[in-house]
């Protein structure tokens, strides 16, 4: 156990001691002195914090020192309420004593009005007001959290920071939150503790009155005297500790986020401003010297102020000056330095450039929620592809028209489009029942035909039926469409490497006998790129590695791996492709599956398929009208290959038909019943 550790575990068990064992007068002595100076402690600490979490243990600690103070209370009163010896240091100690005789001059009256007024400064200004402030603070301080959290996945989307500053910024707004809420329930402490001040000094003064009389046979004047002299003594003992902690509790509530300490930032924003300082020189100079006010105190201040005034005559310029030249010399340094252009050779992965008109969607103060969308399409992806693409930068760009946007991969521009801001989106999924009045356009996304349209007309389309979307959710799937489409080019060695320590974790033996021993990290990930590219999910990378681990001994081609990880992966591609038990296909010509597999050369480098140009045109004409007709059947293009072919066939056809879906027999699983709707001939 830590020192620190055992030491409050031993303060509180002797505080429950200190409530039920009797001490003698120099120990309690001593331990009123520490409750003196533990609070002077709590209070200089409060005033020198920077920020309210440097001292994020507060609430605790008003935990502690209240049942300390409470526990020297009884203690105390059990000494007041003993047998009187008559001497007032044998009856409660020289702490007590002294505070009986020398701060309210022995007159018990005095005291007593000394006290109530201590009592009620404490309880009903400095207590009050912190228990007011933690209250509010903790309530905007929760409903602040979810955009403090936002705005961080912004800022994290945007690349204006980085993962692990983003979760010590998420840790920061969980703290606060703790913090305030923990101060909303521990100035009830204080409150209480101002309270049981109240009642204890009320219990004593009547049971020693009574206990003086009736016991020790004392007259009702000294009884009187004593005992209240005693106990306001004992209640300024407890409530000038108190009175620090109440006093300590409004600085910390009230402390906002600063680089300087509490003083520093009182004179830099109450003493810095000349024009204040003269005005207030001269209304107290002014005062002195012109009304039967004492003219000595208002004429010394007006001078004192005056020539605080006067100091600060040169500073603002000086200041300013300081500012514009320092920065201004310090930029050039870091430009002249050749350090400064490494930073412009790097390229984002994914960039979102648009035009001004776009900004407020993207701009969480003007309502935007691009930010937002970000966040989840990145989500998205994860789930449904397994793979952790970059942060989305976002960048508007002056060159480009004002509502039009493009989203560029590693610096190269794959997509984009333009919207109407202001307007919505109008598509007819095919069952409308009227027209609306629109703009025609093209949905960016899937090049569907689509209307714009205003606010007041949006209300009749979705009566009609129209599929209406605002321009975020426009962008938005248009990003997530062209990101799913170029995902297999954001999967780097490193993103795979990250892939497969994550996965090494719950699967270490499958990892350790592929890498590197079988397959380096190159190969695996290019055959995860090879499943990216035709939109198979890799999430189950287990499942991949494993495959890649039974065939990688005999096995060197990173494309007939790839087949042989699509296979192991079939009953997912059948849910995804088929989703029934029943599909109709186009399938290849028994002879044109052998032209293709002769058509295989191997080389060092890879396999790879060389077709005869007229054979090859002739095969992607028959393949066109295969299509057209399965398509006017209303049947999704599926083309089911021989498993030796399907790889090559497929990179045959994408430019062509980019979206064709090409699977094998051993993707598709056997309760699939496969019916031809036509045969690829040439």
């Amino acid at each position: 156990m830590k020192f620190s550790d055992l030491f409050i575990a031993l303060f509180i068990i002797g505080i429950i001691l200190l409530i039920i064992i009797p001490v003698n007068l120099g120990l309690l002595d001593m331990f009123l002195a520490l409750n003196i100076a533990f609070s002077l402690l709590i209070l200089l600490t409060a005033i020198f914090v920077k920020e309210t979490l440097d001292f994020a243990v507060f609430p605790t600690i008003l935990l502690f020192s209240t049942m300390f103070r409470l526990a020297l209370n009884i203690s105390t009163t059990r000494k007041i309420l003993g047998a009187f010896t008559g001497n007032l240091e044998d009856k409660a100690g020289d702490v007590i004593k002294s505070f009986a005789n020398w701060v309210v001059g022995g007159d018990p009256i005095v005291g007593f009005i000394i006290f109530i007024i201590i009592v009620i400064i404490n309880f009903l200004v400095i207590t009050k007001g912190a228990e007011r402030v933690s209250e509010v603070a903790a309530r905007f301080t929760l409903d602040a959290m979810p955009g403090k959290q936002m705005a961080i996945d912004a800022d994290l989307n945007s690349g204006l920071i980085d993962e692990d500053t983003a979760r010590k910024r998420r840790l920061k707004i969980q703290m606060e939150a703790d913090f305030y809420g923990s101060m909303d329930g521990a100035s009830k402490f204080v409150k209480g503790d101002a309270i049981a001040g109240i009642l204890i000094t009320i219990i004593n003064i009547a049971a020693g009155f009574i206990i003086g009389v009736t016991r020790d046979g004392n007259t009702l004047a000294f009884a009187l005297q004593a005992y209240t002299l005693l106990t306001i003594g004992d209640g300024l003992v407890s409530q000038v500790p108190a009175l620090m902690i109440s006093t300590a509790t409004g600085i910390v509530v009230t402390r906002h986020a600063s680089e300087e300490d509490l003083g520093q930032d009182i004179i830099n924003q109450l003493l810095k401003q000349q024009r204040v300082l003269m005005i207030l020189g001269g209304v107290l100079f002014l005062l002195g010297l012109a009304t039967p006010l004492p003219a000595f105190p208002l004429m010394t201040l007006g001078i004192l102020f005056g020539f605080m005034a006067f100091q600060l005559r040169d500073k603002p310029g000086e200041t300013l000056e300081r500012g514009e030249e320092g920065p201004s010399e310090d930029k050039m340094d870091e430009i002249r330095k050749p350090e400064s252009i490494i930073p412009l050779l790097q390229v984002d992965p994914i960039e979102l450039e648009f035009g001004y008109g776009i900004i407020p969607l993207a701009d969480p103060n003007q309502g935007g929620d691009l930010f937002d969308r970000l966040v989840m399409i990145r989500r998205q992806i994860a789930l449904e592809l397994g793979v952790v693409i970059p942060m989305i930068r976002l960048r508007d760009f002056i060159q480009l028209d004002a509502n039009e946007y493009i989203v560029k991969i590693k610096g190269s521009k794959v997509g984009g489009g333009s919207i109407m801001f202001d307007h919505f989106l109008a598509m007819n999924p095919g069952n409308v029942e009227g027209e609306i009045k629109g703009i025609e356009t093209v949905e960016p996304a899937f090049g569907l035909p689509a209307l714009w349209i205003d606010e007041k007309e949006r209300e009749k389309a979705e009566i009609y039926g129209y599929t209406v979307v605002d321009p975020s959710s426009i962008i938005s799937t248009h990003l997530t469409e062209i990101l799913k489409r170029h995902v297999h080019e954001l999967l780097g060695r490193d993103e795979v490497k990250s892939l497969i320590d994550n996965l090494r974790d719950s699967s270490p033996t499958v990892v350790d006998e592929l890498i590197p021993g079988l397959m380096s990290i190159g190969d695996i990930q290019k055959v995860l790129c090879n499943l990216l590219r035709e939109g198979i999910s890799i999430r189950n990378l287990l499942t991949i590695l494993e495959t890649l681990a039974d065939h990688a001994y005999s096995m060197k081609d990173v494309n007939i791996l790839t087949e042989y990880a699509r296979q192991s992966l079939s009953r997912y591609i059948t849910s995804t492709y088929i989703g029934s038990n029943h599909v109709r296909v186009v399938t290849l010509e028994q002879s044109l599956e052998a032209i293709l597999m002769e058509s295989i050369q191997q080389t060092d480098g890879g396999s790879y398929m060389s077709l005869p140009p007229d054979v090859n045109q002739r095969l992607l004409n028959s393949l066109a009208v295969e299509i057209q007709n399965l398509l006017s059947l209303g049947e999704q293009p599926i083309v089911v290959t021989a498993p030796i072919v399907r790889f090559y066939f497929k990179r045959l056809t994408e430019q062509m038909i980019p979206d064709l879906i090409v699977l094998s027999y051993n993707e598709i699983e056997p309760d699939v019943q496969i019916q031809s709707a036509g045969m690829v001939r040439i």
